[in-house]
């Protein structure tokens, strides 16, 4: 598989049909200042609610904040490393993330959760992108500092992403270096350095 990965060029073109909303779906980092409305919030949690998970144990839970409620939003805001801060700022809505470690049902570890909590999260992602809006989910973020900001119980939550959510704004706006990745087009590796129909 290296050797194959060490010859892939990013493809920038789709190689086959998929759903509009996947073609559309992008993570920018330049947002406007207008509010998500709350119809909207509880559709984007509604498709979560929905995903796959194994023995259907919805492992998920969100912690979500709009500029509305300022001390929850700036608890989650701080958290984000600096090169997240820079342009997250904007963002009329963070969401974080979290996998629920342990199956409900006997108390077992549960391997599946934050496999599980990412397909939440693509679903949410997805509608967001049917509604108009941007999602840009964030790994970099202080875990240690973030526990402490929301009380959370590291005995049965483990957390996933942070996410950014609102209406796309001007990326004129950005540092040079962002807007410049604001505007260049989507690479993806071509299907055949990942896909095989054959054993290794």
């Amino acid at each position: 598989m290296i050797s194959i990965l060490e010859n892939a060029t990013p493809a920038t073109g789709f190689e086959a049909s998929v759903l509009e909303v996947i073609k559309d779906r992008r993570s920018k980092r330049a947002y406007s200042n207008q509010p998500v409305e709350e119809d909207k919030i509880r559709s984007l949690f509604e498709a979560a609610r929905w995903a796959p998970s194994s023995m259907n144990e919805q492992p998920w839970t969100y912690i979500y904040a709009t500029k509305d409620e300022p001390e929850l939003w700036n608890r989650i805001f701080e958290t984000l490393s600096e090169g997240n801060r820079i342009w997250a700022v904007d963002a009329p809505l963070l969401i974080m993330s979290l996998a629920r470690t342990k199956f409900i049902r006997n108390g077992r570890t549960n391997a599946s959760a934050k496999y599980d909590l990412g397909a939440a999260n693509a679903f949410l992602s997805l509608q967001a992108t049917a509604l108009g809006l941007n999602v840009h989910q964030m790994g970099g973020y202080d875990k240690e500092k973030l526990v402490e900001n929301l009380n959370v119980p590291l005995d049965e939550l483990e957390p996933g992403v942070v996410i950014a959510v609102g209406y796309s704004g001007d990326a004129e706006k950005l540092p040079d270096n962002l807007k410049q990745r604001e505007e260049a087009p989507r690479l993806r590796y071509p299907q055949e350095s990942f896909v095989m129909n054959k054993s290794f």
